[in-house]
């Protein structure tokens, strides 16, 4: 039996009311329990947590799946906040340990102080720029993608507790030219993809 956390990080706040990622973790977990060999917990950020439950939570899983929307081009500070509690609420019990270094070389080695090892992550991001602002010269994000852009620092931080990286997938221009249907099925198709690989020896 396979464990998977969902970290809904959508929230009530502005303009937004945290109904897209709602809607991405409840496809989500739809994939899931397709899945025989998978149990599921779920995280809504929005909705309060305590910060050592969710310590035990990380320790649990075999595959922590986050979901947030990305306002202006950072995580929500709902997101951040639980990160920032949660990671260090972790500290030397299942999170991490150190940043890794020692004293007799601090230059070296530094992030390898994780606890989380042998556990996956994915992360889908939702965002009002489309794709094309990140793939075609002269737009906006000059053509570097949202994994080495803007997300670089949150799969950094991942792996400094030791987690690893599962393919990412991320939505586009959803306020002004969104198409929910065909954009949860991609998805839909993208997370089967992923958990027929990584379930495939328990499934045999």
């Amino acid at each position: 039996m396979k464990k998977v956390l969902i970290i809904n990080g959508g929230q009530n706040f502005g303009h937004s009311g945290g109904k897209y990622n709602q809607t991405i973790a409840e496809n989500t977990l739809e994939v899931l329990k397709s899945f025989e060999n998978v149990e599921v917990k779920i995280t809504n950020v929005d909705e309060g947590y305590d910060k050592n439950e969710e310590v035990a939570k990380f320790v649990w899983a075999d595959y922590i799946i986050y979901h947030t929307p990305i306002w202006w081009f950072q995580l929500p500070n709902g997101l951040k906040k639980y990160i920032d509690e949660v990671f260090t609420a972790g500290h030397a019990k299942g999170i991490y340990m150190s940043d890794g270094r020692s004293a007799d070389n601090p230059k070296i080695n530094y992030g390898t102080g994780g606890m989380l090892g042998g556990r996956k992550y994915m992360v889908t991001t939702s965002w009002n720029a489309p794709a094309t602002a990140f793939t075609l010269p002269g737009e906006f994000f000059k053509e570097t993608s949202v994994d080495n852009g803007p997300l670089f620092g949150f799969h950094r931080m991942n792996a400094f507790v030791s987690l690893e990286k599962l393919e990412s997938f991320h939505f586009h221009d959803v306020e002004k030219n969104a198409d929910v249907e065909r954009d949860m099925k991609l998805y839909r198709e993208h997370l089967t993809e992923v958990f027929e690989k990584e379930l495939k020896p328990q499934l045999a």
